[in-house]
């Protein structure tokens, strides 16, 4: 009995991944095969005989900087997060796996084209290695990883299409036997209502992930779009420039790429290999390819998207002999179903809680309403999905790099694209399945009618798009493709209204005052438009509120105790900066009335600013000023109070859950929250224990980059490039990220050459 213990805790080893020495032995030859360079500043520049190679070394050197982030990105991708957080996490891992089935992962890693499958292999060796030359490192869950493991995490946003379905409505419905709810209504019955309930579907951008979830970014959900507005709620997004020759002082096209994500969400490296990778930008935790960047021919930038490409629908279930069928026309189909396991942590070790899921041929059952369940159909094609992530970091011209989006599988993501040839294009959400117009997708649709069935993507031809604009710009905020370049961009007319759910943002107006009638972009000054000081949204709001006050009378007890503030932002530019004092005032006062009328906004059709402008009262606007001067003047001693000394970035430790202190050293930071229209995004709140406000989501990754016979950039990530307190490079580039000043990147070798810190072999 002792020697079959013996025998099971070996096998049980093997099983989770204990290295064998084919394993290590192989592992030693790729690392030999790979040169990490780290200049002064920490990034990693990955160089490998193959690209395989590349990326065995880009995932060690993520791995050294980050694992806890590494890991936690596949933790959530693959639902496993309540192993490692407990009971609390249980419906978002069940929502993970009614999308992510490994042993279907684990059949499309056998499928994939060879040269994608060694790249997987090559990303799990290179996962795996870390961990055997650190067992100092302890996982929270993944002591091994797999390479078919690479399919549940493909495209690289902050927030997957998943993350719309609604997890309070997944649990209304699984929490107890959604299919014996329906027996006390008959064998043979329908088990439908004819009329829809009216519930909208989420629209974009509502990005969240593993690493946003604690509030960094507000989660979004599907059937709760029309939630209560919260001011302290950060705008989700990015912003993407693209300058043609015409419009440079050089003569050459540029590109500003300017995520909008959690902090440390990515980090920024090079990958290069003898097979013709040289792929430089912000990549993901964990993942094998640079998500926004550029290489030395093209230059690519993603902005979360308006499409209306998620929809929900309304199923009619049928029981029969204690079997379940969705009607689809004349026809009755099986529910498909499947037995699906989260297990999760407790305080007695781990347990488990089972459920049976329903699929019919739209996708997974994710709610019910009024009796109907509701079936969401989303993008899912890992395999095309991970090829066109990769294959678009070796395009050589707009052909190529275009070739690669004919895979229609960057779902969630609009492009702005720049080349060595002088091409600027923009590329509107990728993947938009063709449907009826006459059907509104924004509610659920009745799945029994065929009329309702997807079609193929639309063709890049028919979705809205730009090449090379008269103009000679191109701009996009997350808002609406119709204004991306001015009077060239598309006409919303020539599109089916499901193309994009948005509309303009203050970041849209403010982008097209900095880029239109400017012919001389340097390097420099597009920096200088990126972080452009003016506010738009106050345009909108503070004359009504100058307006209120001039026409108060003077025995208003009001039009004296607001004069100084009134008099303060009368004569404001509407500019941000570390030492304005009407900033502050404004930005408290903004807040303090949007928060009032946000729910009344909600349904009048109109922004919540052109709603603050035109139905708040002038009593209203004034008591609101009140406020937020008595805000201001019980936390900080007055409301005369700079913005800078409010406004600060802080990083004390590595945690997701990011913590602030205001005991502690922090930095001023000028750029505000986008919603106020800042191109600059810096998504700061008070916390419970902080007077002061702290940042955690907005400018994470800052790139400029003009592309002719040579490719020259400069850049800054939020914070530094490790997630080591102990590392000089875990807030090194803090001062330039709070005052834009992006440093010179070292492309070529020649640029590394008294900028190298350390080179190596993985493991060396």
């Amino acid at each position: 009995m002792k020697k079959l213990a013996v025998l099971l805790v070996a096998a049980c080893a093997a099983c989770v991944g204990e290295p064998q020495n084919a394993d290590v032995a192989r592992w030693e030859q790729e690392a030999s095969n790979v040169t990490i360079v780290r200049d002064d500043w920490g990034i990693a520049h990955v160089h490998g005989n193959t690209d395989a190679d590349a990326v065995f070394g880009v995932e060690y050197a993520q791995a050294e900087d980050d694992f806890n982030r590494v890991e936690t990105n596949y933790i959530n991708a693959m639902g496993r997060l309540a192993e490692a957080e407990g009971e609390g996490e249980i419906w978002r891992d069940l929502r993970m796996k009614l999308f992510i089935d490994p042993e279907q992962l684990k059949a499309e890693y056998e499928q994939s084209p060879d040269w994608l499958k060694k790249l997987m292999d090559a990303f799990a060796d290179g996962l795996n290695y870390y961990l055997y030359k650190h067992p100092e490192v302890k996982p929270r869950v993944i002591s091994h990883f797999e390479p078919w493991m690479a399919l549940s995490f493909t495209e690289g946003s902050i927030g997957g299409d998943i993350e719309r379905v609604n997890l309070g409505a997944l649990q209304s419905f699984y929490d107890t036997d959604p299919a014996g709810r329906l027996a006390s209504v008959g064998d043979g019955a329908d088990h439908g209502v004819a009329a829809a309930p009216d519930v909208r579907v989420a629209s974009r951008p509502v990005p969240s992930s593993s690493l946003a979830k604690a509030g960094e970014i507000p989660a979004g959900t599907v059937g709760s779009s029309l939630g209560e507005f919260n001011p302290t709620d950060e705008p989700t997004g990015s912003n993407g420039f693209a300058i043609a020759p015409k419009n440079t002082e050089d003569g050459h096209a540029l590109l500003l790429i300017n995520p909008h994500t959690s902090f440390y969400f990515r980090s920024e490296t090079q990958m290069t290999s003898d097979e013709g990778l040289n792929a430089y930008g912000a990549i993901t935790w964990g993942q094998f390819f640079i998500y926004q960047g550029w290489n030395e021919h093209t230059g690519w930038m993603h902005t979360s998207s308006g499409v209306d490409n998620i929809d929900e629908f309304l199923e009619t279930i049928v029981k029969q002999n204690d079997t379940l069928y969705y009607r689809h026309g004349n026809d009755l189909k099986p529910v498909r179903m499947r037995h699906i396991t989260v297990p999760y942590k407790t305080d007695n070790g781990v347990e488990q809680r089972e459920f049976t899921a329903y699929f019919t041929e739209h996708g997974p059952v994710v709610r019910e309403a009024d009796g109907r369940w509701i079936s969401v159909a989303l993008m899912q094609d890992h395999i095309d999905a991970l090829v066109q992530s990769y294959s678009r970091t070796k395009s050589t011209d707009y052909a190529s790099f275009r070739k690669s989006m004919e895979l229609h599988t960057n779902s969630s993501n609009n492009t702005i694209f720049a080349d060595a040839d002088g091409d600027i294009a923009y590329f509107h959400s990728n993947f938009i399945p063709r449907r009826d117009n006459s059907f509104d997708w924004t509610r659920p649709v009745d799945g029994s009618n065929p009329a309702t069935d997807w079609g193929a993507p639309l063709s890049i031809d028919s979705t809205p798009g730009v090449l090379d604009p008269p103009d000679g710009w191109i701009q996009n905020t997350n808002a609406w493709p119709w204004q991306v370049s001015g009077p060239d961009s598309p006409k919303q007319k020539d599109f089916p209204k499901y193309v994009e759910s948005g509309g303009e943002n203050p970041r849209g107006i403010h982008a097209v005052m900095v880029l239109e009638n400017k012919h001389d972009f340097t390097l420099q000054s597009l920096i200088d438009a990126a972080f452009d000081s003016y506010l738009p949204a106050f345009k909108t709001l503070i004359p009504p509120l100058l307006n209120a006050y001039d026409q108060t009378p003077a025995s208003n007890p009001l039009k004296a105790q607001l004069a100084e503030q009134i008099d303060s932002l009368r004569h404001w530019d509407m500019r941000w900066s570390v030492s304005s004092v009407p900033t502050a005032l404004a930005v408290y006062w903004g807040t303090d009335l949007l928060g009032q009328l946000g729910r009344a906004a909600r349904g009048s059709g109109m922004s919540v600013f052109e709603y603050a402008a035109t139905k708040s009262t002038p009593q209203q606007r004034l008591e609101s000023l009140a406020s937020a001067s008595k805000k201001l003047t019980d936390d900080f001693g007055s409301w005369k109070t700079p913005w800078g000394d409010i406004n600060r970035f802080q990083r004390l430790d590595d945690s997701i859950r990011s913590h602030f202190d205001d005991s502690e050293p922090s930095i001023p930071v000028g750029f505000t929250s986008s919603r106020w229209g800042s191109l600059a995004s810096f998504g700061a709140r008070q916390y419970p224990n902080t007077k002061k406000w702290y940042g955690t989501s907005g400018n994470s990754f800052v790139a400029v980059v003009e592309f002719g016979d040579s490719v020259h950039a400069r850049a800054v990530t939020a914070g530094g490039e490790s997630g080591d307190p102990s590392s000089p490079h875990f807030d090194d580039e803090a001062e330039r990220y709070a005052t834009g000043n992006l440093r010179e990147v070292y492309f070529y070798p020649s640029q590394l050459e008294g900028h190298t810190e350390r080179t190596y072999h993985p493991g060396g």
